[in-house]
């Protein structure tokens, strides 16, 4: 876990370096706190770019349950990372990848069982609304 993390943080640190450096050189004179700002805003919009055709068409085709389960596995992974990173950092437990792993596996099979209960569900009631 903590030479993921380290490879995490290390390719970061090359990128912001890389930034800060691109910044020194055409001097525009940016602080830290703007290029973020820049930085991450241009990312954020990118991002959006690109998962907003996906969403809208996965919305128009009705399958707002394929939005639904992508919104929620990526907060279930930032989670999971997140109670890891905190007790690497506090101490207050072991910082490991098999944790993060367990945890995204408890969320896939319970929504696989959810899924399983859903599809009998839909079944049920379009095999009695046909009638």
């Amino acid at each position: 876990m903590e030479t993921i993390l380290y490879f995490i943080v290390s390719l970061i640190a090359k990128i912001h370096n890389y930034i800060m450096s691109l910044n020194d050189s055409i001097e525009t004179s940016f602080t830290d706190k703007e290029l973020h700002f820049i930085v991450i805003g241009l990312l954020g919009i990118f991002l959006v770019f690109g998962i907003y055709p996906v969403f809208k068409w996965l919305a128009n085709t009705g399958h707002t349950m394929v939005i639904t389960w992508i919104y929620v596995f990526t907060v279930i992974i930032v989670l999971t990372f997140a109670i890891e990173i905190g007790q690497g950092v506090t101490g207050t437990g072991n910082m490991e990848l098999a944790d993060i792993t367990a945890g995204v596996l408890g969320f896939l099979a319970a929504f696989a069982v959810f899924a399983v209960i859903r599809g009998i569900y839909h079944l049920i009631v379009n095999h009695f609304s046909r009638d």
